[in-house]
């Protein structure tokens, strides 16, 4: 069976037993600040099993993509070089929420393994969790197991959410690959062998655990799986190594091809064939190579590939090119991967053309690290550096190192990285208690899409942390309703804010978030008393919503004109939509011309004047998908959604929040600003209706301001100012050329000055008045005229000593200009180095510049 046969094989299996297949999810989980990617099936159903998100079924099925390059989860060293780690992977798993338990879940994973798959019982071996004795029961009793083949476990068997939230144990199925592969089976002294591999586990969560340790007991116990896609085709193929499988031996010969080497059994291969997998699907969801996160990690994993790619004899850009063979092998699985290859094979090719250039500089800085050197040996901080700053590998700095008769400190080098992987570890440990947040049953009816007041009930108070059941007044406060017109934060749409009265009280709403399906009003009690159970009138500021709704309707149209005029790769990352602005974070590699600017607001200003109605429709999240509806990054959505419309199919959204009524109640749309906020990320700001009236009126002002300024007229004001501009640059260029002469004159007043020490001409004083970058043009200068020597020279400004030193070249062999400057920053508080001939630094003992300088007469003295 291929790769997709056994894909397909499963899902339709667990369909057949009533499991509701559901589509990969993105490998960046929504709304989840305890993991960096998606390393698991469970990952998108972890709200349904903590219980605050429900769905229309209580059993699923999946194939997950996911990846494991980061923080816990961490196998980006091990890949290439072991049979069946991998950065990405698919996970296929099934799952119950308070449905079947744990026979069903065992006998599925039986019968799908000996009956549908064909695998030998014989060659199969059963573990349990210790504890467990209703799991070993059902093996034993019910499927017949042999009992040889089992074995029951401790740690290994018991899987946890986090440190605290639903846990339980677990029950794994191994494959016996034979007696031909060295290994025992789990839990003997021999099990980290590869003869018996783990391919399916199975998570009875049935109990929570607080953060104490107690575990109790859950009230509907659920079932999480997981079997990789990899292992169980590896099985099925008859092979032994993840590598050899349909899909990766397509994959490793695109990349021979691309690399120009034919021998397929190569671990570099083996690391280029999976990395292009996990980072074509980053890219994909969204990720960009970045130094931070999520596209930090990317970036790495990219880098890695091509250092791999270089290995084998790639002579320019090859990574991109295997974009094609992965969409040919995965592409019908995933859909949204054809969809934007172009975007990826963009997006690797930048990545790999930056990384060559980094290489080239890495190189410049090994070099002037090696003319610095103090010894034979470079230093093993100094490879890290070059490694973590510039991506350049060891054993390129080892190669480069031996070209120069040098050793490498391979030791330092390991315990720099060690140190950087036990942060990146630190880093990795999301920590999130899950009884920590508020609990609630049921949900707040959201009516603000009709009314801005409302009729309502207070069903619960929380203050300082902890429910309540009565507030008084000054107390600072959430408040929870049975329905609300109050829009709750998300989606980039800020929270509602607002009052809420009753007879006796009134309730000031700052904000207005979500937990789960219900609505929090955070806000003070500003007069009488407030219980569970009382009848109060919520009433949303309207003022404000109306000018939020503007806004967040306005940055569906620049969605819409982005797209249109940069290309179908932009990708929204990230909004705020508030009362005075809007902020919109997409996806792009360049900074925007003027004239994409200028295009972009004459696209949204024409659908804005065209004045059309916005549409906003119910309907299943399949039908929104084969409309046309974009999803916003980082959202969950519901299996009903609502769509928005405007200007025809100008722009196609799903989107949950408020908007206007027709795009001519936006009156108009400014850019205000256009940046970059991260690798390939950049970012808009915009102002309308009445914003944008008040920032044209304020820019007005300052043109006229500027006018009178430059004494013109606003039709000749932009002429003025270049005349002004160009005056400055060359007011400051004869300033530079002055003080140039100003030193050069100081200088050459100084040669009298000179001294002969041991043979050697020595010139060492303090300009006054002179800038710091003018005295290496002045070194150079006094060392011509001397025609052999030394010469230091020192000036001060702010409070800070500025050094610099010069030996000609005749003399270099014995007097080295760095090894001058270190000893004198060293002697005034500070530091420096260079070059054999001229080196500079600087320090803030000005007490001690005196004597230092001083000084320089015995370090020649010395040194000749």
């Amino acid at each position: 069976m291929t790769s997709a046969e056994i894909r397909q094989a499963f899902l339709d299996y667990f369909n057949k037993q009533g499991h509701e297949v559901v589509a990969s999810s993105s490998l960046i989980p929504a709304n989840d600040p305890t993991l960096m990617f998606t390393n698991a099936g469970m990952v998108q159903f972890k709200d349904v099993f903590l219980g605050s998100d429900k769905r229309s079924y209580s059993r699923a099925t999946s194939s997950q993509r996911c990846v494991r390059a980061g923080g816990k989860h961490n196998d980006l060293e091990n890949v290439g070089y072991t049979a069946r780690h991998h950065t990405f992977f698919e996970m296929l798993g099934n799952f119950s929420f308070g449905d079947y338990f744990k026979r069903d879940a065992i006998q599925f994973a039986w019968s799908f393994l000996t009956e549908v798959m064909g695998l030998p019982k014989e060659r199969l071996w059963v573990t349990v969790h210790h504890s467990d004795a209703e799991a070993e029961k059902i093996w034993k009793n019910e499927i017949g197991v042999d009992p040889e083949r089992f074995s029951k476990l401790d740690e290994d068997n018991f899987w946890s959410m986090g440190d605290t939230g639903p846990c339980g144990p677990c029950t794994e199925i191994f494959f016996d690959h034979g007696e031909d592969v060295w290994g025992g089976p789990p839990g003997s002294p021999e099990e980290d062998g590869d003869r018996y591999i783990e391919i399916w586990n199975v998570v009875f969560m049935q109990y929570n655990r607080s953060a104490d340790g107690e575990m109790t007991p859950l009230p509907k116990p659920s079932v999480d799986t997981g079997m990789g896609l990899e292992r169980i085709a590896a099985i099925m193929q008859g092979v032994h190594s993840n590598y050899e499988i349909d899909l990766f031996q397509s994959l490793l010969k695109s990349t021979a091809e691309a690399v120009g080497v034919s021998d397929l059994d190569n671990k570099s291969l083996r690391v280029i064939a999976d990395h292009i997998r996990s980072c074509s699907f980053l890219i994909v969801d969204g990720v960009l190579p970045s130094n931070e996160g999520a596209g930090y990690v990317l970036r790495r994993i990219i880098r890695r590939a091509v250092r791999h790619g270089n290995k084998l004899g790639a002579s320019g850009p090859f990574f991109n090119q295997l974009v094609t063979a992965l969409v040919k092998e995965m592409g019908e699985a995933y859909p949204e991967l054809k969809e934007k290859q172009s975007q990826v094979e963009r997006v690797l090719l930048k990545e790999e053309e930056q990384f060559a250039k980094t290489l080239d500089h890495g190189m410049r800085i090994l070099q002037e690290a090696i003319e610095q050197l103090d010894g034979s040996e470079i230093p093993g901080e100094t490879i890290f550096k070059l490694y973590d700053t510039y991506g350049f590998p060891f054993d390129l700095t080892a190669d480069v190192a031996r070209e120069h008769e040098l050793s490498v400190d391979e030791a330092g080098f390991e315990r720099a990285m060690e140190a950087q992987r036990e942060r990146a570890r630190a880093a990795g440990k999301f920590s999130v208690d899950y009884n920590d947040a508020i609990r609630l049953d049921g949900s707040t009816d959201f009516t603000g899409y009709e009314r801005l007041n409302d009729t309502a009930t207070v069903v619960a108070l929380f203050s300082d942390g902890s429910e309540v059941q009565q507030l008084a007044e000054g107390q600072q406060a959430i408040v929870v309703l049975d329905k609300t017109p109050f829009y709750a934060e998300s989606g980039g749409q800020v929270g509602d804010s607002g009052v809420l009265t009753s007879n006796t009280a009134r309730f000031d709403v700052a904000d207005c978030t979500k937990e789960g399906k219900n609505h929090l009003h955070h806000g003070v009690l500003t007069s009488g008393s407030l219980t569970v159970g009382d009848h109060i009138l919520p009433e949303v500021d309207a003022v404000r919503r109306q000018a939020i709704a503007l806004n967040h309707s306005a940055t569906h149209l620049l969605h819409a004109a982005l797209s249109t005029v940069l290309g179908g790769h932009v990708q929204q990352k990230g909004s705020l939509n508030d009362e005075e602005r809007l902020r919109f974070d997409f996806s792009h590699f360049e900074a925007m011309t003027a004239e994409q600017i200028s295009e972009v607001e004459r696209l949204v200003n024409e659908q804005i004047r065209q004045n059309s109605e916005v549409v906003t429709e119910i309907m299943g999240i399949d039908a929104a998908k084969e409309k046309g509806a974009a999803a916003l990054f980082g959202e969950k959505y519901d299996e009903t959604v609502r769509v928005l419309t405007m200007g025809g199919d100008f722009s196609i959204e799903l989107c949950g929040g408020t908007h206007a009524k027709r795009t001519g109640d936006i009156g108009l749309l400014k850019i205000v600003s256009e940046s970059g906020v991260a690798a390939g990320v950049r970012r808009i700001e915009a102002v309308t209706g009445l914003g944008a009236l008040n920032w044209l009126n304020e820019t007005d002002l300052t043109l006229s301001t500027v006018s009178a300024l430059v004494k013109g007229s606003r039709e000749s004001v932009i002429d003025k100012v270049k005349g002004l501009s160009e005056r400055n640059r060359q007011l400051e260029k004869e300033l530079e050329q002055l003080k140039t002469k100003l030193a050069s004159a100081a200088g050459s007043d100084l040669l009298g000055s000179a001294i002969e020490v041991s043979g050697v001409k020595v010139l060492a004083a303090q300009l006054e008045g002179v800038e710091a970058k003018a005295l290496r043009d002045t070194i150079d200068q006094l060392k011509n005229k001397l025609g052999s020597g030394v010469v230091v020279l020192a000036t001060v400004q702010d409070g800070k000593i500025a050094l610099a030193a010069g030996v000609t070249k005749e003399l270099t062999s014995q007097i080295k200009a760095g090894d001058i400057i270190k000893d004198l920053t060293g002697k005034i508080g500070g530091k420096g180095g260079g070059r054999p001939d001229f080196a500079q630094g600087g320090g803030t003992d000005l007490d001690a510049l005196s004597a230092a300088l001083g000084s320089v007469e015995d370090l020649v003295k010395a040194a000749v």
